[in-house]
């Protein structure tokens, strides 16, 4: 109970970063807007790599999406997650992209292992095999643990987000997690 309300309280903490940050950018704070770039572009990029699966479209819209950010944060008012804001605009410019260019191209190893991963205390070795468990999983199972888990959103949140209902979020994060288990052991996954 302690470890969740401690996780709790750290996501809390960094809602309220990531909001403070959103508001100097803003004010035109340049310094604020590095820092937030560099806490949250792991997760843009994870997103629209999720949506668009070609890595160089993933890293031009993410780069729309920080210009769109930095347009549109003067406009920003501090209700609910900040992380869920900034994850919309990668979104909808994703679908936006993908509605232009009428195709979609699988994703490869090179292009999951171009993930901008910053999470500290994760060996190289952790991350290849995480990597590698991932690719494993289907591609909605995939978009979901990774918003949960790298962008720390609510199930809730990415529900909204993704425009799907709680309940099937839930029965597809709790899936894609046994079976990233049965793949970090080793196991088969059906």
């Amino acid at each position: 109970m302690l470890a969740v309300q401690t996780t709790q309280e750290e996501q809390s903490c960094g809602n309220r970063e990531l909001e403070q940050l959103l508001l100097r950018v803003g004010q035109g704070d340049r310094d604020a807007f590095a820092l937030l770039y560099e806490r949250t572009r792991g997760a843009v990029y994870a997103m629209a790599l999720s949506l668009l699966h070609d890595a160089h479209e993933a890293q031009d819209t993410a780069q729309d999406t920080f210009v769109r950010v930095w347009e549109s944060a003067p406009a920003y008012r501090p209700q609910g997650s900040p992380m869920a804001w900034l994850l919309t605009i990668a979104r909808n410019l994703a679908q936006t992209r993908l509605r232009r260019s009428g195709r979609q191209v699988e994703l490869d190893e090179e292009a999951w292992n171009a993930i901008p991963t910053q999470a500290p205390g994760i060996s190289p070795e952790d991350r290849q095999l995480l990597q590698a468990a991932l690719a494993g999983l289907g591609a909605e199972e995939r978009r979901i643990i990774l918003l949960h888990a790298v962008a720390g959103l609510k199930h809730r949140e990415i529900a909204r987000l993704l425009e799907r209902p709680l309940s099937t979020i839930l029965s597809k994060y709790h899936r894609g997690l046994a079976k990233l288990r049965g793949l970090m052991k080793g196991e088969c996954a059906q």
